[in-house]
């Protein structure tokens, strides 16, 4: 099993540049727990600071190793020209492999405030993920279904393949991740039930394409206490505050031990890869977390 992790992109702050050295900070924490793998995400028309993902994973890779790292992308909120041009050439500034994850976005304000149709959020995500595969490859493209391209090619042209790990969590999008995909990626909401109930959805849908991913990943939202006490009242107070809509037992606190344990659990139900993303939204906390990771790591044998 591979330990990697999601830098957290919304902060309020008043300052800017307050948010942008956290998750500075944050990255250079996990190149010192020799993290797997490191990445953010995506979301538009916020009401608060959310640090947009290529800029500030440029920002990161100062401070990361050679291991792999990327960025979640919600396809049809994206130019597909543009979006393989950044792709690549965040491929090229860092030495190890650049892994898209990329899903559907299902925020209609959002949607709403970037252009796009949600209706035809499906096929756009489709049609984008070929586009961008063919640029990759060095063809030159035109399209005039959703986006008006002409003869566009791009450069520079990454240096080995993009992996794409598509995010899913109904059975339709589960049968795309396996039939569009590299990986898949699992959402952070499930239960550990649900998690492995979705692996073997997704397990059964790349039979069905005679597909063989090479990463099958799941996030998880993480909080490491000093002591499994400290990580209980954290959760408590944490499942109180309804935080994010997640069932309880979506939340993973407690101890490096523990932590390790339920990690070694996923990984025996067939998952490669855990994406950790931190609970505490205070910086020491966090910081705490992902050093203990390293911790982890060792217990697990990594």
């Amino acid at each position: 099993m591979r330990i990697g992790i999601s830098i957290q992109s919304a902060y309020r702050v008043e300052d800017p540049r307050v948010g942008a050295r956290f998750m500075v900070e944050r990255a250079e924490a996990a190149r010192q727990a020799d993290l797997d793998s490191l990445f953010v995400g995506d979301h538009h028309v916020t009401d608060h600071a959310y640090y947009q993902n290529s800029p500030i994973l440029g920002r990161m890779l100062a401070h990361w190793h050679d291991k792999p790292a990327g960025a979640l992308y919600l396809l049809p909120l994206w130019h597909p020209v543009l979006l393989a041009e950044q792709v690549s050439t965040l491929a090229a500034i860092m030495p190890g492999r650049f892994i898209m994850q990329c899903g559907l976005g299902g925020l209609p304000h959002q949607s709403a405030g970037m252009g796009v149709d949600m209706r035809q959020r499906v096929a756009m995500f489709e049609d984008s993920l070929s586009i961008m595969r063919r640029l990759w490859a060095g063809e030159t493209v035109s399209h005039d279904r959703f986006w008006s391209i002409e003869d566009a090619r791009i450069g520079p042209l990454p240096a080995q393949d993009i992996d794409v790990w598509v995010g899913a969590s109904v059975p339709a999008a589960i049968n795309r991740a396996a039939r569009l995909g590299e990986g898949w990626l699992g959402s952070p909401s499930l239960t550990p039930q649900q998690s492995k109930d979705q692996l073997n959805q997704y397990r059964q849908a790349c039979a069905e394409h005679e597909r063989q991913p090479r990463a099958v990943a799941l996030r998880r939202d993480v909080y490491i206490g000093a002591s499994a006490k400290a990580a209980a009242d954290f959760k408590a107070r944490a499942v109180a505050k309804g935080y994010r809509g997640f069932a309880e037992d979506a939340l993973l606190c407690g101890d490096t031990h523990a932590v390790a344990e339920q990690f070694a659990e996923f990984a025996e139900a067939g998952f490669t890869d855990i994406i950790v993303r931190n609970m505490a939204s205070d910086q020491s906390d966090a910081l705490a977390t992902i050093e203990a990771l390293s911790d982890v790591r060792r217990q697990l044998n990594l």
